[in-house]
């Protein structure tokens, strides 16, 4: 294998054309990859503060073999990779000029490109201490029983309810994000369907948002309570009626992020029916 074997372009289009049917063959294990290709494709780069949007398609033999994408200047997110191929894709990167900040992929393939990243051109990586773990759902499992109250699926006339919970969420995960009229059309959470959990009296408890079907998979993604409000089910019962929505709307694949170091959310999904896939990583460059 060489380095040229990684083909690059600017052109999402041009990027989907070559590997679209490989990463709709695992549309769950490449959520990243189909999530951030149709955000560019109707979006533009520009509209998350990138520069340009990069990506890559490792092809031997007319097949795809992995794939790459980049908002640039930011981390660079590949699809699994074998030692071998992370070698050859730092390889042309490092060739051609390009400076990363971070990588960001499943564990194996994270490390195996950081190290390869090193050996190239020798920026020291840092493992983050978030890590995440990718879930895809089995068969749902609704908690039984629910608590008392109802989902509602907030719509356009709940821009300012929608923006409230993201900023909440963003706040407890530590995501540095300006969320208000004027920026959220810039914002990752701008393209997801909301629910909340409501108790009897109509206060809202929980949220979760789901993406668009993309690829065959939805990404359920955010899920937030409150902490005084934790522990009495609200976050089950959200999730559970965003991944039932998930289903109805002919997602092929559910998943789902969770922070590795959250014994209790965690445990939630995993009752809710969804099955670790990937141990996801990501390695800063010095």
């Amino acid at each position: 294998m060489t380095s040229d074997d990684w083909y690059l372009t600017e052109d999402v289009d041009d990027f989907l054309a070559r590997a679209g049917d490989f990463l709709r063959s695992r549309p769950g294990a490449h959520v990243m990859a189909l999530t951030w290709a149709e955000r560019v494709r109707t979006r533009g780069a520009g509209a998350f503060g990138a520069e340009t949007a990069v990506f890559g398609v490792l092809e031997r033999a007319g097949e795809v073999q992995a794939t790459f994408h980049r908002l640039v200047p930011r981390a660079l997110t590949p699809t699994a990779l074998t030692p071998e191929q992370a070698d050859a894709l730092a390889a042309r990167l490092a060739a051609l000029g390009h400076s990363l900040p971070s990588v960001s992929a499943d564990h194996d393939t994270a490390t195996a490109f950081a190290e390869a990243w090193q050996r190239r051109t020798g920026a020291t990586p840092r493992l983050r201490d978030t890590r995440l773990r990718l879930y895809r759902l089995g068969t749902l499992t609704p908690p039984d029983p629910m608590p008392a109250g109802r989902a509602r699926v907030l719509g356009d006339d709940d821009l300012d309810e929608v923006m409230f919970w993201c900023g909440e969420f963003a706040a407890a995960v530590g995501e540095a994000v300006v969320i208000d009229a004027d920026s959220w059309a810039g914002t990752r959470f701008a393209d997801k369907r909301y629910t909340v959990w409501e108790t009897p009296d109509g206060t809202p408890v929980s949220v979760a948002g789901m993406n668009p079907l993309i690829g065959g998979q939805i990404q359920v993604d955010i899920v937030h309570t409150p902490v005084a409000l934790r522990g009495r089910g609200y976050a089950g019962a959200v999730t559970a009626e965003v991944s039932r929505a998930a289903l109805a709307a002919g997602a092929r694949d559910v998943v789902l992020f969770a922070d590795r170091a959250n014994p209790t959310s965690n445990a939630l999904y995993q009752r809710l029916g969804y099955r670790p896939l990937a141990d996801w990583s990501g390695y800063d460059f010095a």
